[in-house]
């Protein structure tokens, strides 16, 4: 009778083991979730590629930058908030948070070569692992 009670208490304690891991898992995943649902009415961040210019007099990057998104956001107010940073020297481009829409009509623009997702990752060391 004694070992029936202890494994009903170990039957027990094994699932709600089980159901707290399991909501745990849930949990950790729902900000991952709520992300995804932002990302695609307010945009996320992309990194444009553009041609450079053969002449080396050629206007700023940053303001053809500026001019290229502003064609696709409607004023160049518009396009200084969007663009996030701009890259000059080894490569021609602009990252900016856009919408699918704007990403389409953005691609279709004269020097664009480009347009991909950023990616952020996560470093995995002894720094980072708590170690």
């Amino acid at each position: 009778m004694e070992t029936k009670r202890v494994f009903h208490l170990y039957y027990v304690l094994l699932l709600t083991s089980l159901l707290l891991f399991t909501i745990s898992i849930v949990m950790a995943d729902a900000p991952k979730q709520e992300e995804q649902g932002k990302s695609s009415s307010e945009g996320t961040v992309q990194i444009v590629y553009m041609e450079r210019s053969a002449e080396p007099e050629a206007a700023d990057p940053e303001t053809l930058h500026v001019q290229t998104l502003a064609n696709v956001l409607g004023s160049e107010e518009a396009a200084k908030n969007a663009i996030l940073y701009s890259y000059k020297h080894t490569v021609n481009g602009f990252s900016a948070k856009l919408t699918p829409e704007q990403v389409e009509a953005l691609s279709k623009q004269p020097g664009v070569v480009q347009i991909i997702p950023s990616r952020t990752y996560k470093l995995h060391g002894p720094g980072t692992a708590g170690i």
